[in-house]
């Protein structure tokens, strides 16, 4: 047990019982039990598998590769629109919980076995995925823009899309859209740094990864 969770479910205002009963149910399946990403994180041979995550409306767990798992009962819940691979399974109570506790052991270890094996989610095309209205315009109007953003990679076009996607208000997607025109312009990725190095590599210091 890692005393990082520990202190995450003291903190938390809500879901703390339903934290608690998901954190056992994981624990009983022999995972590993991390902090990462400011969530409770469980991995198998430094692989991870799920975290639990605590939202204002439910609490879930989340798989990483979900959407590889069978579920023939449609539990598990697409993370999100241009979410490829991560499956949700979200819960209000803790009756919820011990309900479908079997399903959630089964879905474990099927997960497990997966990462094993070596089993792989085929990534999304960047063109089977949203393009979210703020975005399209500016494409539209800016034939160097849409130039520049088509010669991107397929990752780099993923993430900026996704990105874009992920934010629910319009005047947040048009910031998001405003701050990396001038990234994509110069065929850089969310992550990369100017010195064209990317800003994960630890042979770059970050120092000069903004551009002004």
């Amino acid at each position: 047990m890692n005393p990082q969770v520990d202190n995450y479910i003291e903190s938390v205002s809500q879901w703390q019982g339903e934290i608690q009963e998901l954190r056992r149910i994981l624990l009983d399946c022999k995972m590993e039990e991390g902090f990462k990403w400011s969530q409770p994180c469980y991995s198998d041979q430094k692989k991870n598998i799920v975290s639990i995550n605590g939202f204002k409306n439910y609490c879930s767990l989340m798989f990483f590769k979900g959407s590889l798992l069978t579920d023939p009962d449609q539990l598990l819940i697409q993370a999100g629109e241009n979410s490829n691979s991560m499956r949700q399974m979200r819960f209000t109570s803790v009756k919820e919980i011990l309900k479908v506790e079997a399903q959630i052991k089964s879905f474990v270890f099927e997960a497990i076995e997966n990462e094993r094996s070596g089993m792989k989610v085929e990534s999304k095309k960047p063109s089977e995925m949203e393009v979210v209205e703020e975005f399209q315009v500016q494409l539209d109007q800016n034939e160097k823009l849409k130039k520049a953003f088509e010669n991107l990679t397929p990752g780099r076009q993923r993430a900026y899309l996704m990105h874009f996607a992920q934010a629910k208000q319009s005047k947040t997607r048009e910031t998001r859209v405003e701050k990396f025109i001038p990234r994509i312009l110069i065929g850089k990725g969310m992550d990369d740094c100017v010195c064209g190095l990317s800003k994960r590599m630890p042979s770059c210091d970050g120092s000069h990864k903004s551009l002004k």
